[in-house]
């Protein structure tokens, strides 16, 4: 295997620059070098080698994602593994109800054959797009950190935390919801806390789930529960997001784990037979984040540093994909017509065709939350009569479902299948 990060460390001079070795830094390197393979692409990454492996968490990937990375070429090594989310179902409740009413529910499909989403593992998707990276001959650095940049003119000089220094035409920054390069860059954001946090467990239980996904609105917030693919044992398996108060969800995990199971069972219930968490729950704080702006000069932001949202309509990583298929469409159309791919007035392409879009999902999760994340009684009959109506009017389930898939809008050519 070559060494690929001696091979960066030796190379000074590049095109692109990705900051961050997740889904989203992967796939844009990939998308850019894969159409055009004269750039010189590079990926650095803070985090130690081998990391991404010992993530145990999965994924939801709408259809649209799902079509990218098969463009890609990573698709038909992550499908045998990925569960298709066959039916979705909505209701709202508490804890204590003895009933949960089904108060909407959505076809799984949005063409014949074509689910709106797949349950990815997050361990496959990262190693897919690795190998896929490896493969188109980018380069990746890992457990080394960018410690500043200076923008000159034609280029940006990025000096990292062993010392070493790289220039490129253009930076992507993909470093995550608390990017340092967003800092860096001078780039504000809007940003709040919810008090939430979200608990992410993988459940194992009796019988099959059939590609059934629910999601229960709850007081404190939604408890969804995402279908896995059974375990290389046959074990049914469930993957939960589950969103509680940050106070509450801190005691949950680290509390006692029958007390914990307990709790679960009080949400999951027993519709699958017995269950148990099949691998240690963990909690992350939920809030908003929205940068002020997706570009500077040189720099542009994809993903999580780009916009954290709430995860109640399980958007959060679609719309990094989103950003990515943009992003790689806009440099790769400026470089085809001899155009300086990191100069501003090209990222402000990029800038305007992702920006209103990310700005209009944050205040759609924001406003989701706050409406459906408590139990006020006439708010409560509001949005079940909301949700009641939504279940009678099939186009506008349609509407709900091509903009889950991410197949709705404005979308880029890599979302619709298709090379750039």
């Amino acid at each position: 295997m070559v060494d690929r990060k001696a091979d960066a460390k030796n190379r000074t001079a590049l095109d692109i620059l990705v900051a961050g070795a997740g889904y989203v830094g992967l796939a844009a390197a990939v998308s850019l070098k894969q159409a055009r393979p004269s750039l010189a692409v590079a990926v650095v990454d803070a985090a130690p080698a081998g990391v991404w492996q010992r993530d145990a968490r999965a994924s939801a990937i709408a259809a649209a994602a799902c079509r990218m990375l098969d463009q890609l070429g990573v698709w038909a090594e992550i499908a045998p593994e990925a569960q298709a989310i066959t039916e979705m179902v909505v209701t709202d409740s508490r804890t204590s109800d003895p009933v949960r009413p089904v108060f909407l529910t959505f076809d799984g499909e949005v063409a014949p054959g074509e689910a709106f989403a797949h349950m990815v593992a997050n361990r496959d998707l990262n190693g897919a797009l690795r190998r896929r990276a490896e493969k188109l001959g980018i380069d990746i650095i890992e457990g080394v950190a960018v410690n500043a940049f200076d923008v000159n003119g034609a280029g940006i000089t990025v000096h990292l935390a062993d010392g070493a220094t790289l220039k490129a035409r253009l930076l992507v920054a993909a470093d995550g919801v608390n990017s340092k390069l967003r800092d860096m860059a001078g780039i504000k954001t809007v940003k709040w806390e919810y008090g939430q946090s979200g608990i992410v467990c993988t459940v194992a239980h009796e019988r099959p789930h059939h590609g059934r996904a629910e999601e229960h609105f709850l007081p404190a917030g939604p408890f969804a529960t995402l279908p896995l693919k059974p375990d290389k044992d046959g074990t049914n398996r469930s993957s939960i997001v589950w969103v509680e108060r940050s106070e509450d969800a801190e005691k949950l995990v680290d509390g006692d784990d029958l007390v914990f199971e307990h709790e679960l069972e009080q949400r999951f219930g027993l519709k699958l037979g017995e269950i148990r968490a099949a691998d240690r729950p963990r909690a992350w704080p939920l809030g908003l984040t929205l940068a002020r702006a997706f570009v500077a000069p040189r720099i542009a932001l994809a993903g999580d540093a780009a916009h954290g949202i709430h995860p109640i309509a399980g958007q959060g990583l679609n719309l990094g994909f989103k950003d990515v298929a943009a992003l790689a469409e806009v440099v790769v159309e400026a470089d085809r017509l001899g155009q300086d791919i990191g100069a501003l007035d090209v990222l402000e392409r990029y800038q305007q065709w992702r920006r209103f879009d990310t700005l209009q999902m944050g205040i759609t999760t924001d406003v989701l939350n706050r409406l459906f994340s408590n139990d006020i009684g006439p708010l409560r009959a509001v949005r079940d009569v909301g949700l009641g109506l939504v279940e009678r009017m099939p186009r506008l389930k349609d509407f709900f479902i091509r903009q889950a898939s991410g197949l709705s809008g404005d979308t880029p050519k890599l979302l619709k299948g298709e090379a750039i």
